[in-house]
This record gives C-alpha cells, sequence and structure tokens, in this order.
C-alpha cells in the first residue's frame, strides 16, 4: 500500500494528508476548490513548522513531507490509483453517501475505501458502493498528526484481511488502532457526546458557568481540557450532527441535543472555526476568555 487518497481538505483531511505523507506515503489530497487545497497546504507547512521548532523531525523531513503530497480537485484523477481511500469530507450522510458510491466506480477494484466519520453507520456507507467487503471506518483524532488513537471500525460486511490491513497500516503510522463495531457513535463518540451535551445542560439549566463546569472536570476528573471547550474544539455543528446521529440510530432521548447547543449552531456560532462558541477565540489562534453572555 503505497498511494494514499484523501478526500477533503478541512481539519481532519489535512491532518491526515500530513500524517501519510510524513510517513513516506504518496499523498493525494482532494477537494472541489482550489482555495481550500491552498489553505489546506499553508495549514500542514504550519503545522511542519512547528514540529521542527520543537525537534521532532528536520527540514529535511519537513520537506520530503511537503513533496509527498500533490492537491487535486478532480477525484478521478485523484482517486484512480489510489490503493487506500480516506474520506473526510462534512459529516453529512447524503454527501457520504453519494460520494462513496462515486468512489467505488472511480477506484481499482482492490482499493480500499475508508472514512473518517465520527457517528454515520459504516455499513450504510459500504451499502452504496461496489465493493462492501473493502469498507472501513477510519476514524483519527483531532489534531491528527499528534493524537495516537485510531478507531477502525469494521462494517456487516467488511472482511477479516481488509481490517488487519488498516489495523496494521495504522500501526505502521505510529497509531494506536482499536477496532469496534459498527453502531451509532462507535465508542469514542457514543460516550463523549453524552458528557458534552450534559455540560451543556448543566449550563443551560443555570448550575454553574462555562469555566465552573470546565473546570470541574478538569480539576475533578484529571480532563486535560473541560467538555465545553473540548465542544468548541470539535466544533459545535459536528457536535450536533453526532447527537442527531445518536438519537436517531437508539432512539433514546438521553442523546437528544440540548436546546441551548440547537441555538448556538443555528446562529453561527460553531467554537474555534467561527471564532465565537462558549468561549470567543482570537483571530489565528485558539487562545480564548469567556463568552460574556456565559460568564
Amino acid at each position: 500500500m503505497k498511494n494514499i487518497t484523501v478526500i477533503g481538505s478541512g481539519t481532519m483531511g489535512n491532518g491526515i494528508a500530513h500524517t501519510f505523507a510524513q510517513n513516506g506515503f504518496s499523498v493525494s489530497l482532494v477537494d472541489i476548490s482550489n482555495d481550500a487545497l491552498q489553505k489546506a497546504m499553508q495549514t500542514i507547512a504550519t503545522n511542519l513548522d512547528r514540529q521542527v521548532k520543537k525537534g521532532t523531525i528536520d527540514e529535511a523531513a519537513k520537506a520530503a513531507t511537503l513533496a509527498n503530497i500533490k492537491t487535486y480537485t478532480d477525484a478521478y484523477e485523484g482517486a484512480s490509483d489510489a490503493d487506500l481511500v480516506v474520506e473526510a469530507a462534512t459529516e453529512n450522510r447524503e454527501i457520504k453517501l453519494k460520494l462513496f458510491k462515486q468512489l467505488s466506480e472511480v477506484c481499482k477494484p482492490e482499493a480500499i475505501l475508508a472514512s473518517n466519520t465520527s457517528s454515520i453507520s459504516i455499513t450504510e456507507i459500504a451499502a452504496a458502493t461496489n465493493r462492501p467487503d473493502k469498507v472501513i471506518g477510519m476514524h483519527f483524532m483531532n489534531p491528527v498528526p499528534v493524537m495516537k488513537l485510531v478507531e477502525v471500525i469494521r462494517g456487516y460486511s467488511t472482511t477479516d484481511e481488509v481490517t488487519k490491513t488498516i489495523m496494521d497500516l495504522a500501526t505502521t503510522l505510529g497509531r494506536s488502532p482499536v477496532e469496534v463495531n459498527d453502531y451509532p457513535g462507535f465508542v469514542a463518540n457514543r460516550i463523549l457526546m453524552p458528557m458534552i451535551n450534559e455540560a451543556i445542560y448543566t449550563l443551560f439549566e443555570g448550575v454553574a458557568g462555562v469555566n465552573e463546569i470546565d473546570t470541574v472536570m478538569k480539576l475533578g476528573m484529571a480532563h486535560p481540557m473541560g467538555p465545553l471547550q473540548l465542544a468548541d474544539f470539535i466544533g459545535l455543528d459536528v457536535c450536533l450532527a453526532i447527537l442527531n446521529v445518536l438519537h436517531k440510530g437508539f432512539g433514546n432521548p438521553k442523546y437528544a441535543p440540548c436546546p441551548l447547543l440547537v441555538n448556538m449552531v443555528m446562529a453561527g456560532q460553531l467554537g474555534v472555526k467561527s471564532g465565537t462558541g462558549f468561549y470567543q477565540y482570537t483571530a489565528g489562534s485558539k487562545d480564548l476568555v469567556v463568552a460574556k453572555k456565559f460568564a
């Protein structure tokens, strides 16, 4: 497995491309927008510069990583020779089903198709393709170049061989793969999102403020980041989308998104990506102060 195609050049996509390229793979990064691709390459270069400053890589490794990545706006051109495609498009069921149908027609028959989805059914995604046995979930954590976990999700038809290939590949990347089965939210988000949702309800019901809620979880539960700050980091729109998948998939009211989360997303307050969420963020950094209306 040498040629990797990453679909989507946003936060997760450029992080996945960075990680594969840094480990010597030839990476095709695909997006519909040249502007998005240019922004992604700038982000990768900036993150590599950070690694150089920390002494984890040298300038030669940075140059080699960037040289391993080519960008494309055409899916056929970018994916037709791929041994593995990792989809990191927006967390939208219809978009993913349409994309995987297209990929199964574009890619060579032996190519494995993986999704970085954080909650959408791998079995359903696989059913949209002509190769359900070769479709699998490869859920990286953000920030991808730093986080060690990869959740490997088996669909109903995913073969043992494909699963082992992806588990071994994740290990080659210096990651720690964990195999899970295909149920809404898998493991990570089935546990994480109800906690975040409950933290939002705790704020919504006036039990405590943003700083107080996050401080309790950081100091009392040894979490490196409070749940409200983490929600901002993930993206409140992504949190809402995952909770909706959980709520629909299990039919249990405990997964119903808090009305405050719904209203914030409708208002465009999405966290770090928009500059305002439960915290306010200065442009170009993740430095934060509590948003005044929640203080």
